[in-house]
Protein backbone atom coordinates (compact mmCIF):
# COMPACT_ATOMS: atom_id res chain seq x y z
CA UNK A 1 0.00 0.00 0.00
CA UNK A 2 1.17 3.81 -1.03
CA UNK A 3 -0.01 7.00 -1.86
CA UNK A 4 0.90 7.64 -5.30
CA UNK A 5 -0.43 11.06 -5.41
CA UNK A 6 -1.71 13.89 -2.50
CA UNK A 7 -3.73 17.10 -3.74
CA UNK A 8 -4.21 19.57 -1.36
CA UNK A 9 -6.88 22.73 -1.54
CA UNK A 10 -7.07 25.62 1.16
CA UNK A 11 -5.22 23.06 3.32
CA UNK A 12 -3.48 24.52 6.34
CA UNK A 13 -0.78 26.80 4.81
CA UNK A 14 -1.39 25.50 0.94
CA UNK A 15 -3.73 27.53 -1.18
CA UNK A 16 -2.95 25.02 -3.03
CA UNK A 17 -0.34 21.66 -3.62
CA UNK A 18 0.33 18.90 -5.59
CA UNK A 19 3.17 16.39 -4.28
CA UNK A 20 3.88 12.96 -6.21
CA UNK A 21 5.18 10.14 -4.10
CA UNK A 22 6.69 6.56 -4.82
CA UNK A 23 7.49 3.50 -2.84
CA UNK A 24 10.03 3.68 -0.28
CA UNK A 25 11.81 6.72 1.40
CA UNK A 26 10.29 10.28 0.70
CA UNK A 27 12.24 12.60 2.99
CA UNK A 28 10.71 16.29 3.07
CA UNK A 29 13.41 18.83 4.65
CA UNK A 30 13.14 22.78 5.44
CA UNK A 31 12.92 24.70 8.22
CA UNK A 32 10.53 25.08 10.48
CA UNK A 33 7.26 26.74 9.47
CA UNK A 34 8.06 25.89 6.22
CA UNK A 35 4.65 23.63 5.59
CA UNK A 36 6.80 19.95 5.93
CA UNK A 37 4.42 18.33 8.70
CA UNK A 38 1.07 19.94 6.73
CA UNK A 39 1.69 17.69 4.20
CA UNK A 40 1.96 14.42 6.07
CA UNK A 41 -0.58 15.72 8.54
CA UNK A 42 -2.93 15.63 5.38
CA UNK A 43 -2.25 12.12 4.67
CA UNK A 44 -2.91 11.30 7.89
CA UNK A 45 -5.76 12.64 7.74
CA UNK A 46 -7.25 10.63 4.93
CA UNK A 47 -6.77 8.06 6.88
CA UNK A 48 -8.11 8.32 10.20
CA UNK A 49 -9.97 11.51 9.78
CA UNK A 50 -8.15 13.25 12.53
CA UNK A 51 -4.95 15.43 13.06
CA UNK A 52 -2.51 14.84 14.98
CA UNK A 53 -1.37 18.32 15.89
CA UNK A 54 -4.94 19.13 16.92
CA UNK A 55 -8.56 18.09 18.18
CA UNK A 56 -10.80 20.29 15.86
CA UNK A 57 -10.97 20.60 11.74
CA UNK A 58 -10.80 24.34 12.18
CA UNK A 59 -7.29 25.00 12.03
CA UNK A 60 -6.94 22.66 9.19
CA UNK A 61 -8.89 25.09 6.97
CA UNK A 62 -6.25 28.30 5.00
CA UNK A 63 -7.18 31.59 7.44
CA UNK A 64 -10.05 32.93 5.09
CA UNK A 65 -11.47 29.87 3.34
CA UNK A 66 -14.96 28.09 3.72
CA UNK A 67 -13.10 24.58 3.14
CA UNK A 68 -10.43 22.69 2.53
CA UNK A 69 -9.96 19.67 -0.08
CA UNK A 70 -7.50 16.97 0.86
CA UNK A 71 -7.13 13.96 -1.92
CA UNK A 72 -4.99 11.16 -2.31
CA UNK A 73 -4.64 8.44 -5.23
CA UNK A 74 -3.61 5.38 -3.14
CA UNK A 75 -2.45 2.28 -4.62
CA UNK A 76 -2.73 -1.23 -2.82
CA UNK A 77 -2.43 -4.87 -4.81
CA UNK A 78 -2.06 -3.08 -8.53
CA UNK A 79 -5.48 -1.26 -7.79
CA UNK A 80 -5.56 2.58 -7.71
CA UNK A 81 -8.22 4.70 -5.31
CA UNK A 82 -8.84 8.04 -5.49
CA UNK A 83 -10.22 9.22 -1.68
CA UNK A 84 -11.45 12.95 -1.27
CA UNK A 85 -12.25 15.04 1.82
CA UNK A 86 -14.07 17.99 1.79
CA UNK A 87 -13.41 19.66 5.46
CA UNK A 88 -16.44 22.81 5.73
CA UNK A 89 -15.72 23.79 9.51
CA UNK A 90 -19.34 24.21 11.32
CA UNK A 91 -20.92 21.64 8.78
CA UNK A 92 -20.55 17.71 8.56
CA UNK A 93 -17.42 16.88 6.13
CA UNK A 94 -18.21 15.02 2.61
CA UNK A 95 -16.18 12.34 1.83
CA UNK A 96 -15.80 10.71 -1.68
CA UNK A 97 -14.03 7.60 -2.81
CA UNK A 98 -13.14 7.16 -6.70
CA UNK A 99 -15.96 8.45 -8.62
CA UNK A 100 -18.91 8.42 -5.90
CA UNK A 101 -19.67 9.83 -2.69
CA UNK A 102 -19.48 7.95 0.74
CA UNK A 103 -22.28 8.16 2.48
CA UNK A 104 -20.31 9.39 5.68
CA UNK A 105 -16.83 10.43 5.90
CA UNK A 106 -16.03 7.26 8.12
CA UNK A 107 -16.77 4.95 5.04
CA UNK A 108 -13.21 5.81 4.11
CA UNK A 109 -11.82 4.30 6.70
CA UNK A 110 -9.60 1.48 5.70
CA UNK A 111 -9.13 2.76 2.70
CA UNK A 112 -5.12 4.16 3.69
CA UNK A 113 -3.95 2.94 6.74
CA UNK A 114 -1.17 5.17 8.45
CA UNK A 115 0.95 5.10 11.45
CA UNK A 116 1.99 8.26 12.03
CA UNK A 117 5.03 9.04 15.04
CA UNK A 118 5.37 12.63 16.47
CA UNK A 119 7.06 14.79 18.94
CA UNK A 120 3.62 15.16 19.97
CA UNK A 121 3.26 11.01 20.91
CA UNK A 122 6.14 11.44 23.74
CA UNK A 123 3.03 12.46 25.59
CA UNK A 124 1.92 8.03 25.63
CA UNK A 125 4.56 7.87 28.36
CA UNK A 126 4.78 11.32 30.17
CA UNK A 127 1.47 12.53 29.13
CA UNK A 128 -1.85 11.81 30.70
CA UNK A 129 -4.47 8.62 30.46
CA UNK A 130 -6.77 10.40 27.77
CA UNK A 131 -3.67 9.80 25.31
CA UNK A 132 -2.65 5.86 26.03
CA UNK A 133 -6.51 5.11 25.60
CA UNK A 134 -6.42 6.94 22.10
CA UNK A 135 -3.69 5.25 20.82
CA UNK A 136 -5.39 2.31 21.79
CA UNK A 137 -8.72 3.45 19.96
CA UNK A 138 -7.03 4.83 16.64
CA UNK A 139 -5.28 1.50 16.60
CA UNK A 140 -8.56 -0.23 16.50
CA UNK A 141 -10.13 1.54 13.55
CA UNK A 142 -6.92 1.01 11.53
CA UNK A 143 -7.23 -2.48 12.50
CA UNK A 144 -10.89 -3.14 11.65
CA UNK A 145 -12.35 0.44 10.73
CA UNK A 146 -15.94 -0.92 12.42
CA UNK A 147 -14.99 0.36 15.44
CA UNK A 148 -15.02 4.18 14.68
CA UNK A 149 -18.83 3.29 15.20
CA UNK A 150 -18.72 1.95 17.92
CA UNK A 151 -16.66 4.80 19.62
CA UNK A 152 -19.04 7.48 18.50
CA UNK A 153 -21.94 5.48 19.83
CA UNK A 154 -20.05 4.80 23.25
CA UNK A 155 -18.95 8.36 23.30
CA UNK A 156 -22.45 9.64 22.74
CA UNK A 157 -24.49 7.56 25.70
CA UNK A 158 -21.26 8.79 28.23
CA UNK A 159 -21.78 12.19 27.09
CA UNK A 160 -25.92 11.76 27.32
CA UNK A 161 -25.31 9.56 30.70
CA UNK A 162 -23.31 12.58 31.78
CA UNK A 163 -25.65 15.13 31.38
CA UNK A 164 -27.97 13.38 33.40
CA UNK A 165 -25.81 12.42 36.30
CA UNK A 166 -24.71 16.65 36.55
CA UNK A 167 -28.65 17.53 35.87
CA UNK A 168 -30.54 15.28 38.28
CA UNK A 169 -27.37 14.94 40.97
CA UNK A 170 -29.66 17.63 43.38
CA UNK A 171 -32.84 15.51 42.97
CA UNK A 172 -30.83 12.41 43.97
CA UNK A 173 -29.08 13.45 46.29
CA UNK A 174 -31.71 14.76 48.39
CA UNK A 175 -33.46 11.57 47.94
CA UNK A 176 -30.54 9.63 49.18
CA UNK A 177 -29.85 12.36 52.28
CA UNK A 178 -33.98 11.97 53.22
CA UNK A 179 -33.56 7.67 52.78
CA UNK A 180 -30.26 8.00 54.83
CA UNK A 181 -32.34 9.86 57.75
CA UNK A 182 -35.21 7.01 57.94
CA UNK A 183 -32.84 4.07 57.38
CA UNK A 184 -32.56 2.98 60.92
CA UNK A 185 -36.75 2.87 61.61
CA UNK A 186 -37.92 1.85 57.83
CA UNK A 187 -37.75 -1.64 56.14
CA UNK A 188 -36.41 -1.70 52.33
CA UNK A 189 -40.44 -1.26 51.21
CA UNK A 190 -41.22 1.84 53.31
CA UNK A 191 -38.08 3.13 51.76
CA UNK A 192 -39.05 2.63 48.25
CA UNK A 193 -42.49 4.56 49.35
CA UNK A 194 -40.81 7.42 50.33
CA UNK A 195 -38.81 8.58 47.40
CA UNK A 196 -40.58 10.99 46.05
CA UNK A 197 -41.47 10.67 41.92
CA UNK A 198 -39.23 12.88 41.02
CA UNK A 199 -36.15 10.74 42.21
CA UNK A 200 -37.85 7.47 41.40
CA UNK A 201 -37.70 8.83 37.68
CA UNK A 202 -34.23 9.96 37.60
CA UNK A 203 -33.10 6.38 39.33
CA UNK A 204 -34.91 4.50 36.40
CA UNK A 205 -33.33 7.03 33.71
CA UNK A 206 -29.64 6.41 35.17
CA UNK A 207 -30.45 2.69 34.76
CA UNK A 208 -31.47 2.80 31.50
CA UNK A 209 -28.36 4.83 30.46
CA UNK A 210 -26.21 2.31 32.56
CA UNK A 211 -27.47 -0.60 30.53
CA UNK A 212 -26.65 1.20 27.32
CA UNK A 213 -23.02 2.09 28.56
CA UNK A 214 -22.44 -1.87 29.80
CA UNK A 215 -23.91 -2.81 26.35
CA UNK A 216 -21.58 -0.64 24.20
CA UNK A 217 -18.66 -0.51 26.86
CA UNK A 218 -18.50 -3.68 27.29
CA UNK A 219 -17.11 -4.68 23.49
CA UNK A 220 -15.31 -1.88 23.23
CA UNK A 221 -13.49 -2.65 26.06
CA UNK A 222 -13.11 -6.56 24.76
CA UNK A 223 -11.41 -5.10 21.96
CA UNK A 224 -9.17 -2.78 24.10
CA UNK A 225 -7.83 -5.60 26.33
CA UNK A 226 -7.53 -8.17 23.03
CA UNK A 227 -5.51 -5.79 21.03
CA UNK A 228 -2.81 -5.20 24.29
CA UNK A 229 -2.56 -8.64 24.71
CA UNK A 230 -1.55 -8.79 20.92
CA UNK A 231 0.33 -5.44 20.68
CA UNK A 232 3.10 -6.30 23.82
CA UNK A 233 5.03 -8.81 22.53
CA UNK A 234 6.01 -6.41 19.47
CA UNK A 235 6.17 -3.48 22.31
CA UNK A 236 9.07 -5.26 24.23
CA UNK A 237 11.27 -6.45 21.05
CA UNK A 238 10.95 -2.72 19.10
CA UNK A 239 11.91 -1.05 22.68
CA UNK A 240 14.80 -3.51 22.93
CA UNK A 241 15.58 -2.81 19.09
CA UNK A 242 15.54 0.67 19.40
CA UNK A 243 17.00 1.35 22.75
CA UNK A 244 19.99 -1.34 22.19
CA UNK A 245 18.75 -2.61 25.57
CA UNK A 246 16.66 -5.36 27.75
CA UNK A 247 14.29 -3.36 30.12
CA UNK A 248 11.50 -5.65 29.56
CA UNK A 249 9.02 -2.57 28.34
CA UNK A 250 5.79 -3.91 29.63
CA UNK A 251 1.61 -2.33 29.20
CA UNK A 252 -0.88 -3.51 31.35
CA UNK A 253 -4.57 -2.44 30.75
CA UNK A 254 -5.61 -0.65 34.64
CA UNK A 255 -9.65 -0.66 34.31
CA UNK A 256 -12.15 0.76 36.23
CA UNK A 257 -14.27 -2.03 36.85
CA UNK A 258 -14.74 -3.83 40.33
CA UNK A 259 -11.01 -4.60 41.78
CA UNK A 260 -11.79 -8.82 41.33
CA UNK A 261 -12.48 -7.97 37.50
CA UNK A 262 -9.45 -5.40 37.03
CA UNK A 263 -7.18 -7.36 38.96
CA UNK A 264 -7.82 -10.49 36.48
CA UNK A 265 -7.70 -7.88 33.55
CA UNK A 266 -4.59 -6.45 34.97
CA UNK A 267 -2.55 -9.83 34.96
CA UNK A 268 -3.38 -10.33 31.38
CA UNK A 269 -7.05 -12.15 31.16
CA UNK A 270 -9.34 -10.92 28.49
CA UNK A 271 -12.94 -11.86 29.62
CA UNK A 272 -15.94 -12.71 27.21
CA UNK A 273 -17.93 -9.50 26.11
CA UNK A 274 -21.19 -10.80 28.06
CA UNK A 275 -19.01 -11.02 31.50
CA UNK A 276 -17.44 -7.70 30.70
CA UNK A 277 -20.97 -6.11 30.69
CA UNK A 278 -22.20 -7.72 33.79
CA UNK A 279 -18.62 -6.13 35.76
CA UNK A 280 -19.64 -3.09 34.27
CA UNK A 281 -23.50 -3.25 35.39
CA UNK A 282 -22.14 -4.26 38.86
CA UNK A 283 -19.21 -1.77 39.75
CA UNK A 284 -21.89 1.30 38.10
CA UNK A 285 -24.33 -0.11 40.89
CA UNK A 286 -21.31 -0.23 43.54
CA UNK A 287 -20.55 3.18 42.68
CA UNK A 288 -24.02 4.95 41.96
CA UNK A 289 -23.47 7.27 45.30
CA UNK A 290 -20.48 8.78 44.46
CA UNK A 291 -21.43 9.34 40.59
CA UNK A 292 -24.37 11.46 42.08
CA UNK A 293 -22.41 12.94 44.73
CA UNK A 294 -19.84 14.47 42.21
CA UNK A 295 -22.49 14.15 38.91
CA UNK A 296 -19.34 12.75 36.58
CA UNK A 297 -19.41 9.17 35.57
CA UNK A 298 -17.03 7.45 36.87
CA UNK A 299 -17.08 3.71 35.61
CA UNK A 300 -16.35 2.73 31.82
CA UNK A 301 -13.78 2.30 29.16
CA UNK A 302 -13.56 6.19 29.17
CA UNK A 303 -11.72 5.94 33.12
CA UNK A 304 -9.43 3.54 32.07
CA UNK A 305 -5.36 3.70 31.40
CA UNK A 306 -2.84 1.43 29.97
CA UNK A 307 -0.07 1.52 32.44
CA UNK A 308 3.72 1.55 31.05
CA UNK A 309 6.78 0.04 33.02
CA UNK A 310 10.45 -0.90 32.18
CA UNK A 311 11.34 -3.50 34.61
CA UNK A 312 9.55 -3.06 38.19
CA UNK A 313 8.82 0.66 37.47
CA UNK A 314 6.77 3.11 35.58
CA UNK A 315 8.21 4.73 32.48
CA UNK A 316 5.77 7.79 33.52
CA UNK A 317 8.19 9.82 36.25
CA UNK A 318 10.98 7.79 36.03
CA UNK A 319 12.68 6.69 32.72
CA UNK A 320 15.14 9.36 31.40
CA UNK A 321 13.96 11.25 27.75
CA UNK A 322 15.70 8.74 25.60
CA UNK A 323 14.05 6.02 27.29
CA UNK A 324 10.82 7.65 26.93
CA UNK A 325 11.40 8.27 23.35
CA UNK A 326 12.39 4.56 22.60
CA UNK A 327 8.88 3.60 24.79
CA UNK A 328 7.11 5.83 22.54
CA UNK A 329 8.78 4.58 19.21
CA UNK A 330 8.32 0.90 20.05
CA UNK A 331 4.73 1.56 20.71
CA UNK A 332 4.17 3.18 16.96
CA UNK A 333 6.65 0.47 15.50
CA UNK A 334 4.91 -2.42 17.27
CA UNK A 335 1.80 -1.14 15.96
CA UNK A 336 3.10 -0.73 12.32
CA UNK A 337 3.77 -4.42 12.59
CA UNK A 338 0.76 -5.64 13.75
CA UNK A 339 -1.06 -4.07 11.00
CA UNK A 340 1.32 -5.25 8.83
CA UNK A 341 0.91 -8.73 10.12
CA UNK A 342 -3.08 -8.69 10.31
CA UNK A 343 -3.63 -7.33 6.80
CA UNK A 344 -0.84 -8.94 5.15
CA UNK A 345 -0.09 -5.15 3.53
CA UNK A 346 2.30 -2.56 4.64
CA UNK A 347 0.62 0.41 5.99
CA UNK A 348 2.30 4.02 5.37
CA UNK A 349 4.98 4.78 7.61
CA UNK A 350 5.14 8.77 8.90
CA UNK A 351 7.73 9.92 10.78
CA UNK A 352 7.18 13.52 11.27
CA UNK A 353 10.41 15.69 12.54
CA UNK A 354 11.25 12.39 14.87
CA UNK A 355 15.25 12.11 13.88
CA UNK A 356 16.26 15.15 15.78
CA UNK A 357 15.28 13.69 18.93
CA UNK A 358 17.36 11.19 19.12
CA UNK A 359 20.94 10.07 19.52
CA UNK A 360 23.24 8.93 16.64
CA UNK A 361 22.83 5.18 17.83
CA UNK A 362 18.90 5.46 17.97
CA UNK A 363 18.44 7.09 14.68
CA UNK A 364 20.61 4.31 13.42
CA UNK A 365 18.79 1.66 15.00
CA UNK A 366 15.14 3.05 13.75
CA UNK A 367 16.77 3.30 10.13
CA UNK A 368 17.61 -0.35 10.33
CA UNK A 369 13.91 -1.35 11.64
CA UNK A 370 12.10 0.41 9.05
CA UNK A 371 14.52 -0.12 6.06
CA UNK A 372 11.94 -3.22 4.52
CA UNK A 373 8.58 -0.58 4.69
CA UNK A 374 6.73 -0.09 1.73
CA UNK A 375 6.42 3.51 1.93
CA UNK A 376 7.95 5.50 4.45
CA UNK A 377 7.35 9.50 4.40
CA UNK A 378 9.92 11.75 6.58
CA UNK A 379 9.89 15.43 7.32
CA UNK A 380 13.50 17.13 9.00
CA UNK A 381 14.50 20.38 9.49
CA UNK A 382 18.02 19.40 8.41
CA UNK A 383 18.85 16.72 6.36
CA UNK A 384 21.71 15.89 8.30
CA UNK A 385 19.64 14.64 11.21
CA UNK A 386 18.20 11.55 8.98
CA UNK A 387 20.48 8.41 8.84
CA UNK A 388 22.58 8.64 5.57
CA UNK A 389 21.38 4.89 4.89
CA UNK A 390 17.56 6.29 4.35
CA UNK A 391 18.73 9.17 2.37
CA UNK A 392 20.76 7.52 -0.06
CA UNK A 393 17.53 4.79 -0.59
CA UNK A 394 15.16 7.82 -1.38
CA UNK A 395 13.91 10.91 -2.87
CA UNK A 396 14.46 14.12 -0.98
CA UNK A 397 12.21 16.90 -1.31
CA UNK A 398 12.87 20.89 0.17
CA UNK A 399 9.82 22.46 1.26
CA UNK A 400 10.04 26.46 1.12
CA UNK A 401 7.30 28.26 2.02
CA UNK A 402 5.25 25.17 0.63
CA UNK A 403 7.44 25.17 -2.94
CA UNK A 404 8.25 21.60 -3.47
CA UNK A 405 11.80 20.87 -4.60
CA UNK A 406 13.81 17.97 -5.66
CA UNK A 407 17.54 17.99 -7.23
CA UNK A 408 16.95 21.85 -7.31
CA UNK A 409 13.59 20.93 -9.67
CA UNK A 410 10.41 22.09 -8.64
CA UNK A 411 8.41 19.48 -8.49
CA UNK A 412 5.04 21.20 -7.04
CA UNK A 413 3.39 24.73 -5.62
CA UNK A 414 1.53 25.25 -2.70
Amino acid sequence: MHVRHLTLKDFRSYPSAELALTPGMTILVGPNGQGKTNLVEAIGYLATLGSHRVATDQPLVRFGAAQAIVRGAVLREGRETLIELEITPGRPNRARLGKSPAGRPRDVLGTLRTVLFAPEDLALVKGDPAGRRGFLDDLLVQRQPRWSAVRSDYDRVLKQRSALLKSAAPVLRRGARRAQRHTASMNSTDLAASLDEERESALHTLEVWNEHLATIGAPLLYARLRLLRDLVPGLAECYDAVSASASNARATYRSSLHEGMATRIAGGDVPEIEELRGALLETLEELRSQEIERGVCLVGPHRDDVHLTLGELPAKGYASHGESWSFALGLKIAAYRLLRRDLADDPVLILDDVFAELDIGRRDRLAELIGDCEQVLVTAAVEADVPERLRASGSTFEVTLGRLEQSAAAVGDG
